[in-house]
């Protein structure tokens, strides 16, 4: 018998966890493939790190108190969740804004927890770049990578009781980060704005991802109305892009039609070949 789970359970019931920082982030950037794998009947989870309180409520002008806009914005995020099939959504409670600035071990322990109680086989989070920079984005995403180490191993207390628990210990077999080519950067901020970070003093902007380092494309063309759908739910958010209203359905599906990634690793398969399925090795 095997001490900890081999990432496959015995029933084949696929289950894909997205760890993300922010409220819209699951429809902006994972949506195509949320909508597709659950349309698939894969178990689609998603953890959340903040509820957006710091983000925008309807325009620059509006002032509105941070815990009415987070209240809001998690609601928008919860509709976004329904309308692409997302089985379970959990909010971590962080500011916003500061992700980086909690406690690395409190953070670990919080996403493994998770990762211990859903055993999904396949998790996505952003790259070590934040895709824009975004410090909340490279925060998740150092606590997702280290949280999907520490899952593995049963000596790692998570704070749930588990510690020294073979059984409880989960091995997720594959880890993705987003990867977005020059071309999906520029349609993106065509629709939206050149989206950049302020850190520091220092404005960040998006690097797009060469196209050698894309690992892995997912055909999403089919579910990009959905994606459209859980986007619109995000009405303090978007109401700020007034292009997006319209955009050509060749447009849209440019945005939402596939989604790029790359494979961080994976305890199944690899090589050069350019996936087309975040489960490939695992079906």
């Amino acid at each position: 018998m095997n001490r900890f789970s081999s990432g496959v359970p015995d029933n084949r019931k696929f289950k894909l966890m997205a760890v993300l920082a922010h409220p819209d982030d699951e429809s902006l950037g994972f949506g195509g493939t949320l909508a597709r794998y659950s349309a698939e009947e894969v178990e689609t989870y998603l953890v959340t790190a903040t509820r957006g309180e710091r983000g925008r409520f309807f325009s620059p002008d509006r002032k509105t108190e941070p815990a009415e806009v987070g209240r809001v914005r998690e609601a928008e995020l919860r509709a976004a969740a329904a309308v692409l099939g997302v089985r379970e959504v959990v909010i971590l409670g962080y500011p916003d804004g500061a992700v980086d600035q909690i406690d690395a071990a409190t953070a670990i322990a919080a996403i493994v927890q998770h990762i211990r109680r859903v055993r999904p086989q396949v998790v996505v989070t952003f790259g070590s770049d934040g895709a824009y920079g975004h410090p909340d984005h490279i925060a998740i995403s150092q606590f997702t990578t280290a949280a999907i180490v520490c899952a593995s191993d049963a000596g790692y207390d998570a704070r749930d009781g588990s510690r020294g628990d073979w059984s409880s210990a989960h091995r997720v077999a594959k880890l993705y980060n987003l990867a977005w080519r020059n071309d999906k950067w520029e349609t993106y901020q065509a629709a939206f704005r050149k989206l950049t970070s302020m850190v520091d003093g220092v404005a960040r902007q998006a690097n797009p991802w060469p196209d050698w380092a894309v690992t892995t494309e997912v055909d999403t063309s089919s579910y990009w109305p959905v994606v459209w759908k859980a986007v619109c739910c995000h009405q303090t958010q978007v109401s700020m892009y007034e292009r997006l209203e319209q955009l050509s359905e060749a447009q849209h599906r440019s945005l939402w039609g596939s989604q790029e990634f790359y494979r961080v690793h994976s305890a199944v398969n690899g090589g050069r070949k350019t996936e087309t399925d975040l489960f490939e090795g695992l079906r």
